[in-house]
């Protein structure tokens, strides 16, 4: 009875799991490691965010004082902060009229390159006509040539029918070297598209237009809005192109900011405020579509 009692007794006391030490050493080392990752992400976060930050304090401060301290000096001087500097931005009809050019520029280039590219990678990916694979593999060559080796020769058509100077030869060169890109991302996303699925709508007495309207177009959305941003940011920050290109008397605000810079180098009420909002818009576009473009980057990623 003795021995039942302590044998009974002994198999009541909680027992600790083979390993169990093991794995919560691996667990707390996996939490720390985990930690520090994210105090990296944070601190690499507000590195990449700090010249963004400088260069709106500097928009925010008198000339007198961008000049006689940095920009740091507002956390323990906040009385410098002025908006003077956004109300001279705002009378300076250069740079107001260049941030028109530059939407006037960037929205066409943009659209154009979303339209073209996703008719041509639809027609690469499904629809069946002659040297397709061969006109496809003569896109992605065109991957491979730089902006440089167009200028001359294209500056030299432009010349030659008119359109050297305009908006319209910027937006065309634009869209020209944006189609090779976009016809490619859009062409591989398209290709992914069950077959099932289109073979299902043709059945159900739908053309190719309404087909790539209602079905391709939709679930395209996160590649379409992907590339909508890449065209977007690579347009509006361009310089090269627009400085060689544009109209000399209403060039974009990347080309205007450099003249400003050019010919009045203390102009900097001007220059940091001008700054900032060519930097902005990019920013603004970028997050509201961020969801649109992670889905379009991870696209065909997961099966």
């Amino acid at each position: 009875m003795t021995s039942l009692t302590t044998e009974t007794a002994a198999e009541a006391v909680p027992r600790s799991a083979p390993g169990s030490g093991a794995r919560l050493v691996a667990r707390l080392a996996g939490g720390a490691a985990s930690g520090a990752v994210r105090v990296f992400l944070v601190l690499a976060g507000l590195f990449w965010l700090m010249p963004t930050v400088g260069l709106l304090l500097s928009s925010l401060r008198s000339p007198s004082d961008i000049a006689a301290s940095g920009w740091w000096q507002v956390f323990t001087a906040p009385a410098q902060l002025t908006t003077e500097n956004y109300t001279r931005l705002l009378a300076n009809d250069t740079i107001t009229g260049s941030l028109l050019s530059t939407v006037l520029i960037t929205v066409p280039a943009t659209l154009l390159v979303v339209l073209i590219g996703s008719f041509a990678g639809y027609a690469f990916a499904w629809l069946e006509f002659p040297g397709r694979d061969w006109w496809f593999l003569g896109v992605v060559a065109l991957l491979v040539v730089p902006v440089q080796v167009a200028l001359v020769p294209v500056s030299k058509l432009f010349g030659a029918v008119g359109l050297f100077e305009t908006t319209a030869g910027v937006v065309l060169f634009h869209t020209a070297f944006g189609l090779p890109f976009a016809i490619f991302l859009l062409r591989n996303f398209f290709a992914e598209i069950p077959r099932e699925l289109l073979e299902a709508a043709r059945l159900d007495g739908a053309g190719e237009i309404r087909l790539f309207t209602r079905v391709v177009l939709p679930l395209g959305g996160p590649a379409i809005a992907s590339l909508g941003i890449f065209q977007f940011l690579w347009v509006w920050n361009d310089m090269l192109v627009a400085l060689i290109f544009a109209d000399s008397q209403s060039p974009p605000i990347t080309v205007a900011l450099q003249q400003q810079v050019r010919q009045f180098g203390n102009n900097v009420d001007v220059l940091a405020p001008g700054a900032f909002v060519s930097m902005v818009v990019p920013l603004v576009v970028f997050f509201a579509f961020q969801r649109q473009f992670a889905s379009g980057v991870m696209a065909g990623a997961v099966k």
